[in-house]
């Protein structure tokens, strides 16, 4: 984080008992360090209340940073459905809104998210926010999933979009720099979308569905 991230963290995220536990919950599980930055979390939230979501789509839990941030976003009878693929992810995230008061908000489907995006699709859910934070090398999938589970302004946004600047070095080109690549790429052009890269933390991509 350079100083200007940590001058606008420090100023506008206020991090209360609930979001400082997450890391604490991450030490004790082993699991990996890599939540959302809080000034990103702090945007989801924004975004998602701007935007009146009702039902928000999350691909990737880990320890439940990024979804607390989302669920506090949701009206009472909202729904944050949250796509993991580790069980021990998943305890972790119900553990993390529990502690807030919020785990009746969330529904945690455990398995390959692309499967789980299926099942979505084949029982008609949409959504009104999504929120992509898991394997790099799936999200060109995940972006046609999440357009196909939207509707008319829905919100799709992406965390580690310019992945350590690994984008931007032609010298680099394994799998997982060609998808983000090919990921920005399609959010940029695709005519259905509207969307921008803010080079905040690690790229956040924003797109809304026309």
């Amino acid at each position: 984080m350079d100083k200007r991230e940590e001058y606008a963290a420090r100023l506008f995220v206020q991090e209360d008992d609930s979001l400082r536990s997450v890391a604490e919950e991450i030490r004790q599980r082993n699991l990996p360090a890599i939540s959302v930055a809080p000034l990103a979390g702090k945007v989801l939230h924004l975004l998602a209340v701007a935007s009146h979501s009702q039902e928000i789509l999350e691909i990737g839990a880990l320890a439940g940073y990024s979804g607390l941030w989302l669920a506090r976003a949701l009206p009472p009878d909202g729904r944050l459905t949250s796509l993991e693929l580790h069980p021990e992810h998943v305890a972790a995230a119900r553990a993390t809104l529990t502690r807030a008061g919020l785990a009746e908000r969330a529904e945690y489907r455990v398995g390959p998210a692309l499967d789980s995006l299926a099942e979505l699709a084949r029982e008609g859910r949409t959504f009104d926010f999504v929120f992509i934070d898991a394997d790099k090398t799936s999200y060109p999938q995940y972006l046609l999933w999440s357009i196909r589970l939207s509707k008319p302004g829905t919100l799709i946004v992406a965390d580690n979009t310019l992945w350590g600047g690994r984008v931007l070095d032609p010298a680099v080109n394994d799998d997982a720099t060609r998808a983000l690549r090919t990921f920005n790429e399609s959010a940029a052009h695709d005519p259905r979308l509207t969307s921008v890269l803010l080079p905040m933390a690690d790229g956040l991509t924003i797109c809304r569905v026309g």
